[in-house]
């Protein structure tokens, strides 16, 4: 039985219980414990004052993240999800212009958009990267087109040079979406720096584990300064700060608190060890995989590393000789854990292929009886599209304290499952 699939009544290859991702150790509690000792969990105020770019831990924290990415400025904000919200407004969009966005990556990259009213257009990807395609985003460029939201999806970095060229050529503003790529390398610089914004998750799940949290970073003066703005309150306090212009000058309440940022603080310490371990695993996984026929592992682009926040793969069905439903059924039935057969492809969410956002009369897509042209429909995004609905197949890195043992038992059954797989 020890030969058989497990599918079909064989001994499993992988049996063990795993633990939840925790990077906390004593440095975190000790920080935490002494912001809880000194009762002040938040140094905000939503006003033109001392506090308004709030407390100690917070502005530390930013310090220390504009060391590390080597920039002049950091913003900390209690997701991503407001970080973009914040990287998007303060480029100055008006409603109705057109934002080009990967559809695969997590759903903040477009709402963010929407939020200010323009329109997300998405470019399809690449099928080894899994990343914006530069030639599909030169292909999506339009008289309306502001800006590019670029992901470094699943910690593998965008082809980032190119994109930044096609930007600068067309004066477009970039933000990249490095959520899943903190201390990523292209050439010199970090991920998250090459754009005119970068912006990263401190969730509970990502490198740097916070419970929530983002962290945006920048060079320019301006654009960090609206964030701020954005940030906390915009609109009760640009007339007493001075502030003229005041396009979108909305606020919010985006306040990292001082535990997340003290907490922060700390595994921002620890970031390159965290990623080199995750490296390292995916290292001894990508050994023994890559040989498996009709089977891509991950790889970094040339210059580039990868911090492996989800280890994807893509499946040559042809030479697999079996569908990507047999093969996740044979693998889950081998006790493989953390394993997906989907990631999203935005553009076929229900808002987007209806065309429903802000109330019922399609706004922003229809403006003073104006429709946009621009099409969710599939098809758009052949790529994509076609690594959703059958070759993409995922390890979940990030969601278990893997080890070597681990890594090894999960190639294992790879393997077996490979070598059985005409049965499937």
């Amino acid at each position: 039985m020890k030969n058989e699939l497990a599918l079909f009544g064989g001994d499993k290859t992988f049996d063990r219980q795993l633990l939840s991702y925790n990077p906390f150790g004593p440095e975190e509690e000790t920080a935490a414990l002494e912001v809880i000792r000194s009762g002040k969990l938040s140094g905000y105020i939503g006003a033109w004052c001392p506090d308004f770019y709030g407390g100690p831990r917070v502005q530390t924290f930013e310090a220390r993240c504009c060391e590390y990415f080597g920039v002049e400025h950091a913003v900390a904000v209690n997701s991503l999800t407001s970080g973009l919200i914040c990287a998007v407004g303060a480029t100055g969009i008006e409603p109705g212009d057109e934002v080009i966005v990967s559809p695969w990556t997590m759903s903040a990259s477009a709402t963010a958009i929407l939020v200010w009213n323009g329109i997300p257009v998405f470019a399809d990807i690449e099928a080894d990267t899994f990343n914006l395609d530069p030639a599909s985003i030169e292909a999506n460029i339009s008289p309306r087109t502001r800006a590019i939201v670029v992901p470094s999806i699943f910690g593998g970095a965008a082809r980032l040079d190119e994109i930044v060229a096609i930007a600068a050529a067309h004066n477009l503003k970039v933000i990249e979406d490095a959520a899943q790529a903190p201390g990523v390398r292209y050439g010199e610089r970090l991920v998250g720096t090459l754009g005119d914004i970068g912006g990263f998750s401190l969730n509970y799940h990502k490198h740097i584990h916070t419970g929530e949290g983002g962290i945006c970073v920048t060079d320019d003066g301006e654009l960090a300064e609206r964030m701020r703005l954005i940030r906390n309150h915009a609109e009760a306090v640009v007339e007493h700060k001075g502030e003229t212009n005041l396009v979108n000058m909305i606020g919010f309440n985006f306040r990292l608190g001082e535990i997340e940022a003290a907490i922060g603080a700390e595994q921002l310490r620890k970031l390159d060890a965290m990623v080199t371990a995750r490296q390292r695993l995916a290292g001894c996984l990508s050994a023994r995989l890559r040989s498996l026929p009709g089977l891509r592992v991950p790889e970094p682009l040339p210059g580039s590393t990868h911090a492996y926040y989800l280890y994807g793969m893509t499946l040559d069905l042809p030479v697999v000789g079996a569908s990507r439903e047999r093969i996740l059924a044979a693998l889950r039935a081998e006790g493989v854990p953390a394993l997906t057969d989907r990631y999203v492809t935005l553009h076929r969410y229900p808002m987007y292929r209806k065309r429903i956002a802000y109330g019922s009369r399609h706004f922003p897509w229809v403006i003073n009886g104006a429709a946009s042209s621009v099409s969710y429909d599939d098809g758009i995004c052949p790529v994509a599209e076609s690594l959703d609905d059958r070759q993409f197949l995922g390890l979940l890195l990030c969601q278990y304290a893997f080890d070597e043992r681990d890594i090894d038992s999960i190639a294992t059954a790879f393997e077996k499952v490979w070598a059985c797989r005409e049965q499937l």
